[in-house]
């Protein structure tokens, strides 16, 4: 299991940490936007203007990125660590096609125990069965971020840095991108981690 897909709300989720800034939000409920329904401007009108944009190229395609950041001084879910969470939009032809949520702040963590994907099975595996597993995921895919034309993908994020501006940052970083036919089977896994806790 690999994963080549950077995620660029992880990237603005560590730019954030530097000075502890952002505008605080809201995690939305996971119904109010719809891969391949929901546009830029609607996710805009309801969170408002992002912190950061960019773009990215997955499977041939240039897809938009928007994301929303922050980091304080609250309570994080383990010791040392910058609590920070961020909200990450994808979209293809101004057409959402992906969205995450990743937290290290205790009350919204996204963190998720690796040790588990060994019980996922391709070909078996349902959706309801990995959700037993994980938990709900932090965010879904549908294609382009993912190969399947069709079908979806959950998605497990989590990041938490420690350190500071002026001692350096540690930080550590997993993705779990689970793919689905669209009988709700999983069809492929794409796991990776970077950094160290």
């Amino acid at each position: 299991m690999r994963s080549t897909f950077r995620m660029f709300t992880a990237a603005a989720f560590a730019s954030t940490l530097v000075g502890c800034a952002g505008t605080d939000f809201v995690r939305p409920a996971v119904d109010s936007f719809t891969n391949g329904q929901t546009t830029h401007a609607q996710v805009v009108q309801q969170m408002g203007p992002p912190r950061r944009e960019g773009t990215l190229t997955r499977n041939d395609k240039v897809v938009k990125t928007i994301v929303y950041a922050y980091a304080s001084h609250g309570q994080a879910l383990h010791e040392g660590v910058i609590p920070a969470r961020a909200q990450g939009f994808y979209f293809y032809n101004d057409t959402l096609v992906g969205h995450e949520f990743v937290s290290s702040f205790a009350v919204d963590h996204t963190d998720f125990d690796e040790k588990k994907i060994s019980s996922i099975v391709k070909g078996k595996t349902s959706q309801s069965e990995l959700t037993q597993l994980f938990g709900k995921p932090s965010g879904y895919y549908i294609h382009p971020l993912i190969k399947a034309q069709t079908g979806n993908a959950a998605v497990y994020l989590f990041q938490e840095t420690s350190g500071s501006a002026f001692t350096g940052l540690k930080l550590f970083r997993k993705i779990l991108i689970v793919s689905f036919e669209t009988g709700g089977i999983v069809s492929d896994i794409d796991f990776s981690s970077s950094g160290s806790k």
